[in-house]
């Protein structure tokens, strides 16, 4: 008895998709280098600004610091947006703050001076 069996397209097929999987995985690796690789640039630029500068965007060199002392992969612009953000959200509740504070009402008379 003599039986044919197909084996190599078989295995074939199999072997190009473990292929075809790896190299997915291999290409995935090289776009978040890329991606990591990009925004550490980006975050260099930030870090040649003067301190006038960086406090128009709301951030601080302390801020810096922080956001390369992240690992490489991690995106050290994501913690400038957030300090940013944090910033202004938290000047724009202190100003409200403020706002609603207590204040005498005006009067006409004169204020008391002690001598």
């Amino acid at each position: 008895m003599n039986a044919k069996f197909p084996v190599l397209p078989v295995a074939g097929g199999a072997l190009a998709r473990v292929l075809a999987s790896v190299l997915a995985v291999v290409i995935h690796w090289i776009k978040e280098f890329a991606r990591a690789r990009r925004h550490r640039r980006e975050a260099n630029v930030l870090a040649g600004l003067d301190g006038r500068m960086l406090s128009d965007i709301g951030i601080t060199r302390a801020d810096l610091r922080d956001a390369f002392s992240e690992p490489f992969w991690d995106d050290p612009t994501a913690v400038l947006r957030e300090r940013a953000i944090e910033r202004r959200v938290n000047g724009a509740l202190q100003k409200a703050s403020e706002e609603r504070a207590f204040r005498p009402l005006p009067t006409d008379r004169p204020a008391r001076h002690s001598v």
